[in-house]
């Protein structure tokens, strides 16, 4: 965690302060933003593919800091800049457990400390690691355990929370002890005995969990019984134009997937705000997550972790995100009884109550959601390079455009941001759960298309290019091959590539 790292916007921010005050010499705090030079070329229809963010939500920057800039319209708006850098320090701090300090309310169990821990590189994907291990910086995997015999894949939500929590703030005691967790990638040999058609070799790699049974807290659990499965966290730019689509454009994209067998069931999860969105109350289709659980982003991605990683409470979540099996164990605990000084019923009912102090307020809710929406998208790059073009027409031919749909309109009427409405996006995904057949893939039978925009600066980013639910493509080439299911037919198309065309498919992906 970087605790004392400011951001170059910030800098550049504070400075022009400063200065435009001693030249005013008002020293009022007003506001300003500096008027930085521009290097976005003019827009036109022709050329929108090169804004994959749309107008509005596309940046020219290809970086190390490509994944944490800003939408344009957000440092013309002095008001929607301020909140836009308080959101992006909310994101990078680190909660703690002090009370009435900064950032303050972390635990009484959690899953990481701050957001960053669990999205290195701001909205890069986290790097694919040998050791489950929360301290480790580059490790944004989180860890589900759940039922292998249930049809549904169930969690085991009686005991441990979805994404399993593995720290714990004295006295309290973690659910599952972290070196109890053990993380193996082990080799695997598909049909085609790794070998492309023109018999050039690849490997490809798969992770297998196993848990320790006295690494778990509840003496009643029986972990034989389950199984373990890790998902790496995704990217978290252009987040904001994904949740701008509307739920009719959606659900008329399932049913022209089903027409052709693809998308078996229902639409991800329809799911009920129940009061948690005041712009889009009643029921939507879900898009956000692997298992699409999220239907919009008041409820998604972001404003759920916020919460649930560091158990940080706020006015509309006055609650811990924690089991009744884990307050029932923790408040029985001599141990946590004695450093508290409470009864077993003044522990059970702190840790469920439904009326805590709120430890954030909803102004820093707020900002941080206006962050979270406009994070820009990376302009694509190269795409008058002609291997660029001949590998976007393979994309097409190879059937890949099917699932990871090029581009999407955006409502007319976005709320709470107007800016990000009636945008030509170019996210490639259909936002849809598809089955790929794909071996050992834990919880995740049924993945949603994964957006490709801006995935192919990883490298400069993140500093690694692991792909896929739970990393295991190490690059483009693996994460294809491991592609099965409602995608075989593209997957063998691109085996039967000549090497030259598929360097020139993978140059493709890196360049949108």
């Amino acid at each position: 965690m970087k605790v004392l790292k400011l951001s170059l916007r910030i800098v550049l921010f504070l400075v022009f302060v400063v200065s435009c005050a001693d030249e005013k010499g008002t020293g009022s705090g007003e506001i300003v933003i500096p008027d930085i030079p521009s290097n976005r070329p003019p827009y036109s229809e022709e050329r929108s593919e090169w804004y994959p963010g749309g107008e509005n939500g596309t940046v020219f920057i290809s970086n190390t800091l490509s994944y944490q800039q800003a939408m344009p319209f957000i440092d013309a708006n002095p008001e929607l800049y301020r909140a836009f850098m308080r959101g992006e320090r909310i994101f990078e701090k680190s909660f703690v457990t002090t009370e009435g300090m900064g950032y303050s309310g972390l635990g009484p169990v959690y899953i990481r400390k701050s957001c960053i821990a669990c999205h290195p590189s701001y909205g890069g994907r986290s790097k694919r690691v040998d050791k489950f291990d929360t301290n480790d910086s580059r490790n944004g995997y989180l860890l589900m355990i759940y039922d292998p015999n249930s049809p549904t894949l169930a969690l085991a939500s009686n005991y441990f929370t979805g994404m399993t929590q593995t720290q714990a703030v004295s006295p309290y005691k973690s659910p599952i002890k972290e070196s109890g967790i053990h993380l193996e990638w082990l080799p695997y040999t598909d049909e085609y005995g790794n070998k492309y058609e023109d018999g050039t070799s690849y490997s490809l790699i798969y992770p297998k969990i196993t848990i320790d049974q006295d690494a778990i807290l509840f003496k009643n659990f029986d972990m034989s019984k389950h199984a373990a499965s890790i998902e790496a966290t995704i990217g978290i730019y252009g987040v904001g134009l994904l949740d701008a689509i509307s739920d009719e454009d959606l659900r008329a994209e399932h049913q022209s997937q089903q027409t052709r067998g693809y998308c078996p069931g229902v639409i991800g999860a329809d799911i009920d705000e129940t009061g948690l969105n005041p712009y889009y109350p009643g029921k939507h289709p879900g898009r956000f997550t692997y298992l699409c659980t999220r239907a919009t982003i008041d409820n998604g991605p972001g404003s759920n972790a916020l919460w649930n990683i560091t158990n940080v409470t706020r006015p509309d979540r006055r609650y811990h995100y924690i089991t009744e099996e884990y307050a029932k164990v923790m408040s029985k605990d001599p141990d946590v009884q004695k450093a508290l000084g409470q009864s077993e019923a003044e522990i059970f009912a702190y840790l469920m109550s439904k009326e805590l102090k709120p430890e954030m307020t909803m102004e820093d809710y707020n900002d941080f959601m206006v962050w979270h929406r406009a994070v820009a998208v990376p302009a694509a790059r190269n795409l008058d390079d002609e291997k660029v073009k001949k590998g976007k027409t393979l994309f097409s031919e190879a059937g890949c455009a099917a699932c990871h749909k090029p581009s999407w309109t955006t409502r007319s009427d976005y709320k709470p941001q107007p800016e990000l409405s009636n945008q030509k996006i170019y996210p490639y995904t259909d936002l849809l759960r598809h089955d790929l057949d794909m071996y050992e893939p834990g919880r995740v039978k049924l993945c949603r298309t994964t957006p490709l925009w801006g995935r192919g600066l990883m490298p400069v980013v993140s500093g690694h290019s692991d792909h896929l639910h739970d990393l295991r493509a190490r690059n483009y080439e693996e994460a294809i091959l491991w592609h099965g299911g409602e995608a075989k037919q593209s997957k063998d198309k691109f085996r039967k590539m000549s090497k030259e065309d598929r360097d020139a498919l993978v140059k493709f992906l890196e360049s949108i």
